[in-house]
């Protein structure tokens, strides 16, 4: 990767809003969809038959099943933020989320606009409770054997005692991770993951760093080529690369305010995510007192460890 800038700094966040033109801001897409593909057709052309008939398996082998095991163990420590403003934001999230409507949605684009209507929505929303929410829209030129490619995600800047923190707010995040003839035990970790993303980009690294290897992990058992578009550095160049922030989309480009032919892609997703959210949350719920018995047995464990030492 060296001699490739991929990242920017998390410097003055203003410096990069649009409030009044996006000119240029959808137009690089298809461009960067035609470079992905061309270079899934490459890497399929040359590395797809390495697996042989065994590389349809989707069970685990007894080493990788402990490897994927240990990797889920991990997940609940990176899950959730132990920040009171994360946590505050998370919650606030997840309501607006599960309120929204389909007459709702105020169409972007003229072709499907790959749930912009709902992440534009969103940070209406966010606005109006008085958070410093934009959509943001990142771009990266292919390096090496990492793709260029550009993501659309919800960044939220928390000022505080003269500095500032983005957050990260993705409301599509386990499809970053979906992967071909995964192994049950990669199905398990995968959905264990939030279904919708909100926090900082340190936490967000350490769950791309567990989920590559466990798809590593995954993709070898199978005898299946690890490809660049599920690397470390393809990840993290869809939150980390330049960005342009915007608050609305301008006039002329609203479509409308009702659910058309033109969004099923849009009205589809909303209609998964709410759903999947709120299975997420119940489940949580469930679970709650179990880990705060666990909190407590930890904190118990480590007030003894620190009496024994005191002897």
């Amino acid at each position: 990767m060296t001699g490739c800038s991929l990242w920017i700094s998390t410097g003055d966040h203003r410096n990069n809003d649009i409030n009044s033109n996006n000119n240029g801001l959808w137009g690089f897409s298809n461009e960067r969809e035609h470079d992905l593909a061309l270079m899934v057709s490459d890497f399929l052309e040359n590395n797809g038959g390495s697996g042989g008939a065994d590389s349809w398996c989707s069970s685990d082998s007894e080493s990788g099943f402990s490897d994927l095991i240990h990797l889920a163990d991990k997940i609940p420590y990176h899950k959730h933020s132990v920040c009171q403003y994360d946590l505050d934001l998370l919650s606030v999230v997840h309501s607006l989320v599960l309120s929204m409507a389909e007459t709702d949605l105020h169409f972007v684009s003229s072709g499907p606009c790959n749930a912009s209507c709902i992440r534009y929505h969103l940070v209406k929303l966010l606005r109006l409770s008085g958070y410093d929410a934009a959509l943001c829209v990142s771009r990266w030129q292919r390096c090496g054997k990492v793709p260029g490619g550009d993501h659309e995600y919800i960044d939220v800047v928390n000022y505080n005692n003269g500095s500032s923190e983005r957050l990260i707010i993705d409301i599509d995040f386990r499809s970053h991770f979906e992967i071909a003839r995964a192994v049950d035990s990669y199905y398990q970790i995968l959905n264990s993951l939030p279904v919708v993303y909100v926090g900082s980009l340190a936490r967000l690294k350490q769950l791309l760093q567990l989920m590559v290897e466990a798809a590593r992990s995954s993709l070898k058992q199978n005898s299946m080529p690890f490809p660049p578009w599920r690397s470390l550095a393809y990840l993290q160049a869809k939150w980390q690369s330049p960005y342009q922030r915007q608050i609305a989309p301008i006039e002329h480009d609203i479509i409308g305010g009702n659910v058309s032919s033109c969004h099923k892609q849009c009205k589809g997703h909303l209609r998964r995510l709410q759903p999947s959210l709120q299975s997420e949350l119940e489940a949580e719920r469930l679970l709650k007192p179990i880990n705060i018995d666990n909190t407590r047995r930890l904190k118990h464990d480590r007030a003894r460890r620190s009496s024994f030492r005191a002897l």
